[in-house]
């Protein structure tokens, strides 16, 4: 097997915690298995950047990180990154900031990281660059010579042509991509965005998998990623999980609970979602006293400004529902600015009649697929998805809605709350084998054997960027 060398913004060390992401494990396991190395950014900042690397090996994962500059920080990762692109590609086109100071930081940083892991890539080495911190990194490792098979993956969506022709320089940032062997996106319909893009604005071709421009011809995939099922199953039948779908069930008084787990982003819809279960509660005043939103969204980001904003609005909506219909031993949300280890948010989801999963727009959105693995097979709760989540491609069998409609969340409030259990079990075991066949493993494997079987060989000069 080659070498794996994993490149992304942050570098997750194993360290045997409940609540390390599924993309960190299966990554993790990857690189145990191909003798690897993780590069990214340490998380920690420097007076002055040295090219200073730490290396380290955690559960037989060698990482190396470097430590970023306060600017590098403000530029590259809360200004391009966080106020351009994510707010762009989760087509928040009027909360994205386009500064040049955000584009030089971006550029300089990942030169940086590519001046970091050039000296660490042997010939035979597979690259695998992960997310939109470093779209234009496998172009610069190009620049210093490397001539290994390189893969992208994004991990958000690709917005349609429309919305990114108003990134300056676009066509600049998207011809790097060409620098890689394979690309790849969740769904087909980010696949689609981008082919689009390509044909329409950079004059491409679009043959099956392969997209060429100029003289450079790769692929581009969809490959929907997972969660280890087996594992997360497992979480929910621990002693921490019992507990805690003890704590609550006892919290509750019989009541049913609905539960939503969402870092807090304006992204995820959490005012959408309030305003819709507001709507249920004032559309069906038979499940006053007898219904509790749980609303579980840790804060993110800080540092930028409508971050803050989303916050505030939150607290004030929170506020605002639970003022009007609590009583003095019910209140109808209750909303928690605190995460919590896998095992313990295992035992939560099994508590919960209803999991309420209604992104604006996401690339997958895994608490959904956490939500099905976590139930009980005998009596297992209803997922209301957001139809504009990538997970919604793959978990038909949701009772899927408008995130944008208070009327839709409320009736499919309703509807859950009254769903008969066989119909239950029917949707939980179609969702649950979407879930465990298309795992964490199986996404990682279809990824990266496409990549280790493409042909490794002298790379065609960088696509001439179009006029824009």
């Amino acid at each position: 097997m080659s070498r794996l060398i994993v490149i992304s913004n942050r570098v997750s060390r194993p360290n045997g915690a409940a609540n390390q992401g599924g993309l960190a494990v299966a990554l993790a396991q990857a690189l145990r298995e191909s003798r690897g190395i993780w590069v990214g950014w340490s998380g920690g900042t420097t007076d002055n950047f040295t090219g200073h690397i730490g290396f380290a090996d955690d559960d037989g994962v060698k990482t190396a990180t470097i430590d970023l500059e306060e600017q590098d920080v403000d530029e590259y990762y809360n200004g391009y990154a966080n106020k351009t692109l994510w707010p762009l590609f989760h087509y928040r086109i009027d909360l994205a900031e386009y500064a040049r100071d955000f584009e030089g930081g971006y550029n300089r940083v990942n030169q940086r990281f590519a001046d970091t892991a050039s000296p660490l890539i042997e010939p035979e080495d597979i690259i695998w660059v992960q997310d939109y911190h470093m779209i234009p990194l496998g172009q610069m490792l190009r620049d210093r010579g490397h001539q290994n098979r390189m893969g992208f993956f994004l991990h958000i969506p690709w917005p349609p042509t429309r919305l990114l022709v108003s990134l300056p320089h676009h066509t600049k940032l998207v011809s790097t991509l060409f620098a890689y062997d394979v690309i790849g996106f969740h769904t087909e319909e980010w696949l689609e965005s981008f082919r689009h893009y390509v044909e329409r604005e950079m004059g491409g071709t679009v043959d099956g998998d392969f997209v060429t421009v100029g003289g450079r011809t790769i692929q581009a995939v969809a490959c929907p990623i997972g969660i280890n099922a087996e594992e997360f199953k497992q979480a929910a039948a621990s002693d921490a999980a019992v507990e805690m779908h003890r704590q609550v069930r006892a919290s509750l008084q019989d009541r049913s609970l609905i539960v939503g787990v969402d870092r807090l982003d304006y992204s995820k819809g959490l005012e959408e979602r309030f305003n819709g279960y507001a709507r249920f509660l004032k559309d069906h005043a038979e499940h006053h006293r007898r219904v509790v939103l749980a609303q579980i969204a840790p804060p993110s980001r800080g540092e930028v400004e409508s971050y803050q904003q989303i916050r505030a609005t939150l607290d004030s909506l929170a506020g605002r529902i639970n003022g009007e219909y609590s009583d003095v031993d019910w209140t109808p949300i209750r909303y928690v600015n605190q995460g919590y280890p896998r095992d313990k948010l295992a035992g939560i989801y099994r508590s919960a009649r209803i999991g309420l999963v209604t992104p604006l727009r996401d690339g997958m959105n895994l608490v959904a697929k956490e939500y099905v693995a976590a139930q009980n097979p005998d009596d297992p709760g209803v997922l209301i998805l957001s139809r504009f989540a990538g997970a919604a491609m793959q978990l038909k069998d949701a009772l899927l809605i408008n995130p944008y409609s208070p009327e839709e969340m409320s009736d499919a409030i309703d509807r859950a709350l009254a769903m008969p259990l066989d119909e239950r079990k029917r949707r939980w075991r179609a969702m649950m084998d979407s879930v465990e066949q298309q795992d964490i493993s199986w996404w990682r494997s279809a990824f990266t054997e496409r990549l280790a079987a493409t042909r490794q060989e002298e790379p065609e000069a960088e696509p001439e960027p179009a006029t824009e």
